[in-house]
């Protein structure tokens, strides 16, 4: 990988993480985040598979572009990611996430609020002949969820995938609320037994920055703008 972090409460702000091994060079890391209390503000990350590894700890990205192609938001931090454009790459089979948790205890999770998901350039022209999925599980009790999220028409209908055959697919937690775009519909998503769709509220503030990773008491130290509920 280009750098990692792992002293607390690390502030990045106007810097773009780039690595910039092909799309056939399999893993390559642009940032590994390990830092707890840790905020990227209008930040860019660069790469093809495994472009960002939210390692572990709470993090908070807000205003930051993001690119990739295979699993390029993946590990078992509890981060929100807001108001963030995610660009996917051309690459035959895409994944936006791949979370993985040890433990279904655990406090962690990936979770992207108000954002963007769209087709990067060399994407755009081919995107109907590629297929693009939110997330598959890295681990046994993978969760992730995206909350007012506009999802462009790249997204398959099935909206995620397999890691492989079975595996997961029980213990997962993959959510979906409120979005919007062409490819937000729900109506032929998985049928797994750890996908939701989110109708409450309630549930969905679970995932918020001020629950999921309390962000109403470090965050307005930092002077990042951030949205505290939906």
């Amino acid at each position: 990988f280009i750098l990692a972090v792992v002293g607390d409460g690390f502030i990045a702000q106007d810097i773009t993480f780039q690595n910039t091994a092909g799309p056939t060079s399999g893993q390559a890391v642009a940032l590994r985040s390990g830092s707890d209390l840790s905020v990227f503000y209008k930040c860019g990350f660069e790469g093809n598979q495994d472009t960002l590894y939210v390692y572990s700890d709470r993090q908070f990205y807000r205003e930051c572009d993001i690119y990739g192609t295979v699993d390029f938001i993946f590990g078992n931090a509890a981060v929100v990611f807001q108001n963030c454009n995610i660009y996917v790459h051309n690459h035959k089979t895409n994944t936006v996430t791949a979370q993985g948790r040890s433990d279904p205890n655990q406090n962690t999770g990936i979770s992207i609020h108000n954002c963007r998901v769209t087709a990067a350039s060399d994407l755009k022209s081919v995107q109907s002949s590629v297929k693009t999925y939110l997330g598959r599980p890295w681990r046994e009790y993978s969760r992730t969820v995206f909350m007012k999220t506009y999802l462009d028409s790249l997204i398959d209908p099935a909206g995620w995938m397999e890691w492989s055959g079975n595996f997961a697919l029980k213990t997962l937690y993959y959510g979906e609320y409120m979005n919007t775009g062409p490819g937000s519909s729900t109506s032929n998503r998985v049928k797994w037994a750890g996908y939701h769709v989110i109708t409450s509220t309630s549930e969905a503030s679970k995932f918020t920055v001020g629950n999921f990773i309390a962000g109403n008491s470090w965050l307005p130290a930092t002077n990042v703008p951030f949205t505290s509920g939906l």
